[in-house]
């Protein structure tokens, strides 16, 4: 056509007649229009098309770039004449656009959709995990060649439009966003070709399985999991032939699984988890035999496994917390394949096969929380790769077999309450890379050997209620990540490691009811993470050291029932007891006088010789020589105390007198405001006086400070030197380390809480005004809390009637909506680390003010249970509130907040606090509470007397809320922002049904699965 408009009286005729140099002339133009100039006009048109384009990827380079910490765009230059070499970009063969791929580029800003559909044939559009912002607009309609569509793992919100344009699609992947409203039911119609639907984890309205799915007779995998589905799952899903992922967890999904999921037999993957599936696994499931990934786990299944017998791809089978029931098939032994077994809390019986996990690289065996018997498998370690051996609360039987010995990749070894026994291999205790043993309530006999100094990431050690024999190993200090011990109920004998104070990391020390000897060795006072230490039961003697008052975050502390003698160190005024008991010693002198008070009534019996100078329960000290030299001595002290202020307080007095000597001498305060002051920086640091302290925070002591406009501040005083001074001012060595050490440690805490307080604002969080910091010295300024701490109200006496009712449900409101504002308000989530009553402020009108963000974190952008770097062998928090995931896996997120806040709930209920002697030895508020639901009567029994009758129905709501938050599995935990609902369910007049069944058990150890199985692994909404 084109060279008919060129020459328009050319024909293959009028050639002939011309001469042969004229035919041949006359060819070659024929040539050069016939084949050249078009491609000439076609690149001039290329040229055009490719400006555009380029355009509109400069518009999307623009809306990102500015705030998007990453170079992908160092390639996107304006002056490329085509896109095509561009990061990301792919194109045709006609130079146009056909698929955008930045997928993880850190990529931040609203999501743009105008600038993309100007790129007519774009086909591929993924910008997966980053962190885009907005919603998806019906603009998108106009991309109508799009074919792939991937916006997971971002923050886009709001409802996900009709997708009416899109009948191209192939693969649409939506997940892990923050999308509500409806259920796109919508955008599945029409899309005939639609091979891949992934649209879990979003927060969709609840709604039944969409029958819309069934119609897409090519999808090849479907992942929608965590989206609200209710309902039983079709029996038309065995339509879906063409089938190989099906996800379905964290629903609200019940009935049986349907029959008609055996026609399946291209199924590679199948999760059911966290629903209330019911009946058994169904008929004619062995014909899947493609199937590796089986995962129902955490519903009401029962019957037995037979079903699954010649599943012999199986990779990872998880069918724990159900209530199935028989034996576990032996053709399991003979799986070349699989590597993750968990069955926990379910009825089986019988053995376990012989050869299992002894073919395939075996990674981890739970099957806790059964009736099983027989010897433990000898080759699950065969391979060299199992890290986890959970065999906890069943009847096994025997010796750990040697072969465990070297399992150098052993990370968890748990065989708790079972019916092993002998001498217990020596190379396991010292297994490199194990982080607990747990050997506990067994009745293993011989030595904990020396091999424990191998075990260098070791930080939990569990071998209570058995028979092991001997004395601790001293080599055992060489243990240096041991963050808790319990060997209590033994037969140990010989002295407490004098060297115990090397284990810097250990938080909980239980050597209660042994025979140990000698005296409690000063170097615990080193222990500066020790929460919780129980030596009762023993014959140990001597005077108690002086350097366990040094352990200010002490939490519990039992030494009765030995021979311990002397005075009770005058240190011990210091520490902030939740539990206390030094009965039957020899102790004698006077008690410190702020233990001698009704929370620590019965602490002290059984030691004849102790008095008290306070009037109450405790025998009075006699007025006596001994009398006069103990109060001779106070006063000396009281003297040099006052004489210590005042030289202090000229110090200070010079030292301003000099700084304002001259002009070029530097201020040594360093203001920092974060909201409007209406106070100077004087008024604050002169009224650091210990007659205006009130109390002491998580890092620091607390004064009020009465200011000159007539209001009242509260002011955090944490006296640290900044880290690069301490190099400066301690001496060179150990010490100085220690030093360091510790002022790190408050000097990022002090950060911490400037970083999260200085950005909120929340009615429901406290109020940070500004920081001051010197050389020395850090002050935080807060507004003031007229009525102290919910501990306080509720366990301090400070309310004669521990508050009534409808205050505490106002604060348990005012705290649950303070804590959704961190973790769901805020753009990235706060993560407190410390809930509890104590750091739960209220004001003159009983509002709840969350406080103490000394340990906070802010969580990663992908959110979760990432594992945190800065305190990855510490456990932050307070004993009695910490979740047991961290204890366990030391992994932080929003759940482990929620377990803590749960706690809180508890106390408000029963008016008990976290720890209490009547709850048992090593048992808390949660595991008292969940032992007692049983009956509608028990129930009722658990709520405070000071509660009236009338009232408790409501009570026993926020009670069920609160055994929910504190639920052993994270993911079975609500988020705080479904607390908050239900929490304003029960304050409406006519209260809606719970969403959620009431639960009274859970796992001892299995939380871990939440945070480490393979299902978590895999790429769940990936092509």
């Amino acid at each position: 056509m084109l060279t008919t408009l060129l020459l328009p009286s050319w024909t293959p005729q009028t050639q002939a007649r011309l001469p042969l140099d004229t035919q041949k002339m006359t060819a070659d133009v024929f040539l050069w229009h016939r084949f050249f100039i078009p491609f000439l006009l076609l690149s001039c048109f290329s040229g055009v098309g490719s400006s555009q384009e380029t355009r509109a990827l400069l518009d999307l380079k623009a809306a990102l770039q500015p705030s998007s910490p990453t170079d992908v765009f160092h390639s996107w230059k304006e002056s490329d004449v085509s896109p095509c070499n561009w990061t990301g970009i792919t194109c045709d063969s006609s130079l146009s656009v056909t698929a955008i791929s930045l997928s993880s580029r850190n990529l931040t800003g609203v999501f743009p959709l105008d600038s993309l559909c100007r790129l007519p044939k774009l086909q591929k559009l993924d910008l997966s995990k980053n962190a885009l912002k907005g919603g998806l607009s019906p603009w998108i309609n106009n991309c109508s060649g799009l074919q792939y569509l991937d916006l997971s793992f971002n923050f886009l919100t709001g409802q996900v439009p009709e997708l009416w344009n899109l009948a191209n699609l192939r693969a649409l992947n939506l997940s892990d966003n923050v999308f509500t409203g409806p259920f796109p039911v919508s955008s599945l119609r029409n899309k005939t070709y639609l091979a891949w639907l992934s649209l879990g984890d979003n927060p969709f309205d609840r709604c039944p399985f969409p029958e819309e799915i069934l119609l897409l007779r090519q999808l090849r995998w479907i992942y929608l999991s965590d989206t609200n589905l209710n309902g039983k799952i079709p029996p038309a899903i065995g339509d879906l032939t063409e089938l190989v992922n099906l996800e379905l967890a964290d629903n609200f999904l019940s009935g049986e699984i349907p029959v008609e999921i055996t026609k399946l037999t291209n199924l590679w993957q199948i999760e059911l988890y966290n629903n209330s599936f019911t009946g058994k696994i169904p008929v004619g499931f062995g014909k899947l035999s493609k199937l590796e990934y089986f995962d129902a786990s955490t519903n009401h299944l029962e019957g037995d496994l037979s079903e699954l017998r010649n599943l012999t791809n199986l990779v990872s089978l998880q069918l724990f917390d159900n209530n199935l029931s028989g034996t576990i098939p032996t053709e399991f032994g003979d799986f070349k394949r699989l590597v993750n077994l968990s069955l926990y809390s379910n009825s089986l019986e019988g053995t376990l096969p012989s050869k299992l996990g002894s073919w395939a690289e075996f990674n981890f065996i739970d099957v806790s929380d059964n009736f099983l018997t027989g010897e433990i498998p000898p080759d699950m370690c065969a391979k060299g790769t199992m890290t986890r051996l959970l065999l906890l609360n069943n009847n096994f039987t025997g010796l750990i077999p040697a072969t465990y010995a070297n399992c150098k990749s052993m990370v968890r070894f748990r065989v708790t309450n079972n019916s092993l026994s002998g001498v217990v291999p020596a190379g396991i205790w010292g297994l490199p890379n194990v982080v607990i043993i747990d050997l506990t309530s067994n009745s293993f006999e011989g030595l904990v050997t020396s091999d424990i100094k191998n075990a260098g990431t070791l930080a939990q050690l569990f071998i209570s209620d058995n028979k092991f024999s001997g004395s601790l190993p001293l080599e055992i200090c060489q243990a240096s990540s041991l963050m808790e011990i319990d060997a209590s109920n033994n037969l140990l004998s010989g002295e407490i490691p004098p060297t115990i104070g090397q284990l810097r990391k250990l938080n909980r020390l239980k050597l209660d009811q042994n025979a140990f000897t000698g005296s409690l060795p000063d170097s615990l006072g080193s222990c500066a993470a020790l929460n919780e230490l129980n030596l009762a039961s023993n014959n140990l003697s001597g005077e108690i050291p002086s350097s366990l008052g040094n352990v200010r975050v002490l939490n519990a502390l039992n030494l009765s029932m030995n021979e311990l003698s002397g005075e009770i160190p005058a240190s011990f005024s210091s520490l902030k007891l939740s539990v206390l008991d030094l009965s039957n010693n020899r102790l004698s002198g006077p008690i410190p006088p702020t233990l001698a008070n009704d929370a620590y009534t019965g602490s002290f019996a059984g030691n004849p010789g102790l008095c008290s100078f306070n009037a109450g329960r405790f025998r009075p000290c006699a007025t006596g020589s001994g009398a006069s030299s103990n109060r001779a001595l106070i006063i000396c002290s009281v003297l040099a105390t006052a004489l210590l202020l005042l030289s202090l307080g000229f110090f200070v007095h010079l030292k301003r007198q000099r700084s304002n000597e001259g002009p070029s001498r530097d201020n040594s305060w360093d203001l920092k405001s974060f909201r409007v002051l209406t106070f100077t920086e004087h008024e604050i640091t002169s009224a650091i006086k210990e007659e205006n302290r009130i109390g002491k925070g998580g890092s620091g002591e607390v004064y009020r400070v009465d200011l000159d406009n007539g209001s009242t501040v509260a002011v955090k005083h944490i006296a640290n030197l900044e880290p690069e001074e301490n190099h400066r001012r301690s001496s060179r060595g150990t010490a100085a380390m220690l030093v360091k050490d510790k002022a790190d440690g408050k000097w990022k805490e002090f950060e911490a809480e400037v970083a999260v307080l200085s950005s909120i604002r929340h009615l429901n969080v406290v109020k940070l005004f500004c920081s001051i910091t010197s050389d020395d010295s850090s002050l935080l300024v807060y507004e003031y809390l007229p009525n102290g701490s919910l501990w306080e109200q509720l366990h301090g006496g400070r309310s004669k009637n521990g508050l009534d009712w409808p205050t505490r449900y106002r604060v348990a409101a005012g705290a649950a909506k303070g804590l959704e504002y961190l973790h769901h308000g805020c753009e990235r989530p706060i993560i407190h680390r410390d809930v509890k009553s104590s750091n739960i402020l209220l004001d003159e009108f009983f509002q709840a003010r969350i406080a103490d963000f000394g340990l906070a974190k802010v969580a990663k952008a992908s959110g979760g249970g990432a594992k945190d770097p800065s305190s990855a062998h510490t456990v932050a928090g307070t004993h009695g509130y910490i979740a047991p995931e961290y204890a366990y896996t030391y992994r932080i997120n929003e759940k482990s907040d929620v377990y803590s806040f749960g706690v809180v709930l508890m106390e408000l209920v029963t008016g008990k606090r976290p720890i209490e002697p009547e709850f048992g030895d090593g048992k808390d508020l949660v595991h008292w509470v969940s032992s007692r639901i049983t009956t509608k009567e028990s129930v009722m029994g658990l709520v405070d007397p000071r509660i009236p009758e009338a009232l408790r129905e409501d009570v026993v709501k926020v009670l069920r809320v609160a055994v929910l938050c504190t639920a052993r599995l994270p993911n079975l935990r609500p988020t705080m922002r479904v607390v908050v609902q239900m929490l304003e369910e029960i304050g409406d007049p006519e209260p809606r049904v719970f969403l959620y069944p009431i639960k009274s058990k859970r796992k001892d150890d299995n939380e871990e699965e939440d945070e480490e199985n393979p299902k978590s692994q895999k790429p769940k909404s990936s092509p």
